[in-house]
C-alpha cells in the first residue's frame, strides 16, 4: 500500500463565508506588513562607494556563492527589530543554500552597515546560526569583512562573542568544516574566525587579518609596521600560513570557496526517501486558502486539520487516536515525499491530550520519523478537577517525551503559544531544529489580560482586599501599564527580534519551507531515542 491510497482530509471550509473573507483580509494585511519589514531588512547601508571600489555587497557575495536557482532560507532576518543599539539583522546575512549541490550554512558580514561591527544582536543571531549548523551537520561558509566588536557594547558582546570561536572548534572536531573567505578586515578577536577555520581564502590587497593593527603594535612594542606586513593576504598565504588560498579578487575568492565545497566529498548521513525524488503530490487543497482559515485574532479557534490538509502531500493525513484526547491532533503524513509525524493543537491540553502526545512521540522515535509541531496553544487545563486528576503528571509526561526525543523536530507557531503549552509543543527552549512563526502568532507565559489580571489579584490579596479609592486608581493604572507591556512582549516582532524564532513566514510558504528544512535535517542521522527519562512514569 502506498501513502497515496490514504484517504485525504475532507475540508469543511466554506470559502464564500463572511468569516473566511474577513480572515483573509486581515491575514493579507499582516503579511503585507511582514513584507514591508522584510524589505527593510535588505538595507545594506550606503553601498555606492564600495561598489565604485570594485567590492561586492554582502548579499551579492552570497548570491554568487550559491548554485544557480538555489533556494536561500534566510535565518532571523528581522533580528534586532525595534531594539536600540543594534542593527536590523545584526549586520549579518545568514541562511542555508546549495553550494555545489551541498546544503551549506552561509553568513556574510554586512560591512557597509557600521563597518559590519558585531553588536549584541549579531552575537545572539550568531549563536543561533551556529546551533543550526551543529544540529544539522551543515558545512559553514563565513564571508568575512568586519570591524570587529562594537566597543560601545563590549559588555554585551565580549562574553557571548567568544563562544563563536568555540563553536568553530567544536564543529571541526565533529568533522563539520568551516570555510572563511576574508574580503577585508578581520582584526583583533575577529582574527580567530579565519584562524580557527578549516579552510581560509584571503583576497589579495584587501584582506587584513591581525591581532593588533599598526597603531597598537607601535604603542605596545614601538615597532612601525604596515597593514600588509602585519596581516595582508600575501603575508598569510606566503609567510604565516594562516591563509590556504590567495584570491586575485572577490569573484575569484567565491570560485575558490565553491571548489573547496566540491572537494569536501560531503554526503548526508541519512538517506532521503526515494519518494522525495519522485513526482511529488501537491496538496489537494490550495495553500492560498490558509489565509481565510486562520484568523488574525488568536482568540478565534480553527481546526488545525484544515491547516495540515493544505501543507502535506495530497492533503492526506493518517490520524492517530482520533477519538481520544481530541484537543491534540496527531497523525502521519508525507511532506515532499518525506514521512512526518504531526502534532497540532485544537484547544487547551487535557491529561488525555498529553498522554496521547507522549505516546505519539514515542512511536515516531521508534520508527525514526521526524516531528512537526503546529502550535496554537493557550496551555494546560487548570482547576481542582484537573489538578486532582493528575494534569501535572500527564503534562510532565509530554514534556519529558519532547525533551528526550531524538528525531528532528520542526515547530511552526500558527496562533497562540502560551505557558507550559509552549514547552509541551516543542518551543524554543526545547531546541527544535527549526522554529518559524506566522505573522498572527503570539508567544508569552500567558496572554496580556490573564497575566495582568493574575498579578492584580495577587496584589489585592496581599493587601487583604482593602484598597482606598486612591489605591484603587493606582492598582488599575498599574494593571493597564502591565497589560500594555505584555502586549508588546508577546508580539511576534518582539520575539523574532530576539531570535526566539528563526523568522516570520508567510503562511502560504509553510509547505516549501518545511520541505527544505526536512531535507536539511537529513544531513545528519535521523534516529529516534528511548524517551523514558523520569521514574514517575
Amino acid at each position: 500500500m502506498s501513502f497515496k491510497e490514504i484517504k485525504r482530509w475532507e475540508t469543511k471550509i466554506n470559502k464564500n463565508s463572511p468569516d473566511f473573507e474577513k480572515n483573509r483580509g486581515e491575514m493579507l494585511e499582516l503579511v503585507g506588513l511582514l513584507q514591508q519589514r522584510l524589505q527593510k531588512s535588505l538595507n545594506q547601508g550606503r553601498v555606492e562607494r564600495y561598489i565604485k571600489q570594485g567590492r561586492l555587497t554582502a548579499r551579492d557575495r552570497v548570491e554568487l556563492l550559491l548554485d544557480e536557482d538555489s533556494p536561500f532560507l534566510e535565518i532571523c532576518p528581522l533580528a534586532g527589530w525595534g531594539q536600540e543599539g543594534g542593527t536590523l539583522g545584526g549586520s549579518i546575512v545568514a541562511g542555508i543554500g546549495l553550494v555545489c549541490g551541498v546544503e551549506c550554512l552561509i553568513t556574510a558580514n554586512v560591512y557597509s552597515l557600521k563597518g559590519g561591527s558585531v553588536n549584541h544582536v549579531s552575537s545572539i543571531k550568531g549563536q543561533r546560526v551556529a546551533e543550526i549548523a551543529m544540529q544539522n551537520r551543515l558545512p559553514v561558509i563565513n564571508l568575512v569583512q568586519s570591524g570587529g566588536a562594537d566597543l560601545t557594547q563590549q559588555s554585551k558582546v565580549f562574553h557571548m562573542g567568544g563562544g563563536s570561536f568555540k563553536n568553530i572548534a567544536n564543529r571541526s572536531k565533529a568533522r563539520i568544516p568551516t570555510i572563511a573567505i576574508v574580503f577585508g578586515s578581520s582584526t583583533a578577536g575577529g582574527a580567530y574566525t579565519p584562524g580557527m577555520s578549516d579552510y581560509v581564502v584571503m583576497v589579495k590587497n584587501r584582506a587584513k587579518v591581525f591581532l593588533g593593527g599598526p597603531p597598537l603594535v607601535k604603542m605596545a612594542t614601538g615597532e612601525i609596521a604596515d597593514e600588509e606586513s602585519l596581516g595582508g593576504a600575501e603575508t598569510h598565504s606566503k609567510i604565516s600560513g594562516v591563509s590556504d588560498y590567495m584570491a586575485q579578487d572577490e569573484v575569484h575568492a567565491l570560485q575558490l570557496a565553491r571548489e573547496i565545497v566540491l572537494n569536501l566529498n560531503y554526503e548526508k548521513k541519512a538517506t532521503l526517501p526515494k519518494e522525495h525524488f519522485a513526482e511529488i503530490e501537491e496538496p489537494y487543497y490550495d495553500p492560498e486558502e490558509l489565509m481565510g482559515i486562520v484568523s488574525a485574532n488568536i482568540r478565534i479557534p480553527f481546526d488545525c486539520r484544515e491547516v495540515i490538509a493544505r501543507i502535506v502531500d495530497g492533503s492526506r493525513f493518517s490520524e492517530f487516536k482520533p477519538l481520544y484526547g481530541s484537543t491534540l491532533v496527531t497523525g502521519f503524513a508525507r511532506l515532499h515525499g518525506i514521512p512526518v509525524g504531526i502534532l497540532g493543537n485544537n484547544g487547551v491540553l487535557f491529561s488525555e491530550s498529553a498522554q496521547k502526545g507522549a505516546q505519539f512521540i514515542h512511536l515516531c522515535n521508534m520508527n525514526n520519523i521526524p516531528l512537526l509541531f503546529l502550535q496554537n496553544i493557550t496551555g494546560f487545563m487548570v482547576g481542582t478537577k484537573y489538578e486532582q486528576g493528575g494534569i501535572i503528571k500527564d503534562g510532565a509526561h509530554l514534556i519529558n517525551a519532547v525533551s528526550n526525543s531524538g528525531v528532528p523536530a520542526i515547530t511552526i507557531l500558527i496562533g497562540a503559544s502560551y505557558g507550559a503549552g509552549n514547552y509541551g509543543m516543542c518551543g524554543r527552549s526545547y531546541h527544535p531544529r527549526f522554529l518559524f512563526s506566522w505573522p498572527n502568532s503570539k508567544c508569552a507565559v500567558m496572554g496580556p489580560d490573564q497575566l495582568s489580571g493574575v498579578l492584580d489579584i495577587v496584589m489585592r490579596q496581599s493587601l487583604g482586599n482593602k484598597l482606598t479609592p486612591e489605591m484603587e486608581q493606582m492598582a488599575e493604572a498599574r494593571k493597564e501599564t502591565l497589560k500594555k507591556q505584555i502586549e508588546e512582549e508577546n508580539d511576534v516582532y518582539y520575539t523574532t527580534s530576539r531570535c526566539i524564532d528563526d523568522g516570520i513566514i508567510d503562511p502560504r510558504d509553510t509547505r516549501s519551507i518545511i520541505g527544505f528544512c526536512l531535507s536539511v535535517c537529513y544531513s545528519t542521522e535521523v534516529k529516534g531515542k528511548n524517551i523514558i527519562g523520569i521514574s514517575r512514569f
